[in-house]
């Protein structure tokens, strides 16, 4: 299939050989080009596919899924096809790409939300049905939201026989599944932990505003909330501001956790602003980005830990790996040499070293 060398290979630096082709992937990036997180996962796979000589094209889709299947359409049935599509099951979106990917050439990969258990049995044996799917990789949703109230429940600290802990939860979409998995994990954690009570959880829809306006009522209907769990930093960031507002003291009267490594919650954690911060899955993208590379280079990805995989990048962040990770984000390519992470000539008990502790090093 002729490979399209797109503009954005000037712009990224490519220095490409003459007669050579460069493997086009489009990207269709869910969020927002303001959205901290999404804005730096798109950073990690620019920095890897400059690394690996791809041409990345990206798009955003405002958080709208019309906007996903717009653009996937486009990709997929219209005149300039990719060689490889990246795109995340968010809102579900998932087995529309695949049916409107039949027939097109295109192979697509998924991260960070795969096919739910529902969508697969929809869907059936997936092999036959869609080859061109090489395969996913997610991070450990449900563990990141069990580690996260396990974490704010330690720091806590005991309570006298009788007395409890007033518990907010924030949680994003209803209808995107690492939303699901990690109140899934808070559950989990809520269950080992009688003492703590649930005031209320909901859906903050991701979004720093919608979580505020949330709060505000929230802290007045909970005054003696100690503990928020909130699943991205956006919405942490609400809550606080609401917090504050109500007269209180993040990190003093009332516990925060939240999950992404955006340098505004690193720089929350090394304040104690936030207690608890978990982080690592901003990689995601740039790790399918080696996959991609090395099956166009003929390599068989699932002999290597490739295919579909989960990864346990979300673990708790510390204060001095803060620092690291801060420090990382304003380094070239964010000091990693993907190609260093290639299967590409490698014996057959390699393993894709996709980790947090790959990127600290």
């Amino acid at each position: 299939m002729l490979k399209f060398l797109r503009g954005v290979i000037l712009t990224l630096g490519v220095l490409l050989v003459p007669g050579a082709q460069a493997a086009s992937v489009l990207f269709l990036n869910p969020g927002t080009p303001v959205e901290a997180f999404w804005v730096s996962y798109s950073q990690f796979m620019q920095a890897a596919a400059h690394d690996l000589g791809m041409d990345l094209r990206i798009q955003y889709s405002d958080r709208v899924s019309e906007n996903i299947i717009k653009q996937a359409r486009e990709a997929l049935q219209g005149p300039h096809r990719p060689d490889y599509l990246v795109f995340v099951n968010e809102q579900y979106v998932a087995p529309e790409v695949l049916r409107l990917a039949k027939g097109s050439g295109v192979k697509l990969f998924m991260v960070n939300n795969a096919l739910t258990p529902d969508q697969m049995k929809l869907i059936g044996p997936r092999a036959d049905k869609y080859p061109d799917l090489l395969g996913s990789l997610v991070p450990n949703d449900e563990e990141g939201g069990y580690l996260m109230l396990k974490e704010l429940i330690r720091l806590h600290g005991p309570v006298a026989p009788g007395q409890s802990i007033d518990l907010l939860a924030f949680s994003g979409l209803k209808i995107t599944p690492s939303a699901q998995f990690r109140e899934k994990g808070m559950r989990r954690a809520l269950a080992e932990h009688p003492e703590v009570r649930l005031r209320q959880l909901v859906y903050g829809g991701w979004t720093r505003q919608r979580a505020y306006e949330q709060a505000r009522l929230l802290f007045k209907r909970y005054p003696q909330t100690s503990l928020v769990w909130s699943a991205n930093d956006e919405m942490a960031f609400g809550v606080m501001q609401a917090y504050v507002e109500a007269g209180g003291v993040p990190g003093q009267g009332a516990l925060f956790g939240a999950i992404n490594n955006s340098p505004a919650a690193l720089q929350a954690l090394l304040d104690k602003r936030l207690s608890v911060l978990l982080g690592g899955h901003f990689t995601l993208g740039g790790w399918a980005l080696v996959q991609l590379h090395d099956y166009d280079e003929g390599v068989d990805i699932s002999q290597y830990g490739g295919r579909d995989r989960q990864i346990p990048l979300l673990q708790l962040i510390d204060r001095t790996q803060a620092r690291r990770l801060l420090a990382m984000g304003d380094a070239q390519g964010f000091g990693v040499d993907f190609h260093k992470l290639s299967a590409k000539g490698r014996p057959a008990t390699y393993r894709y070293p996709f980790s947090l502790q790959t990127l600290m090093h």
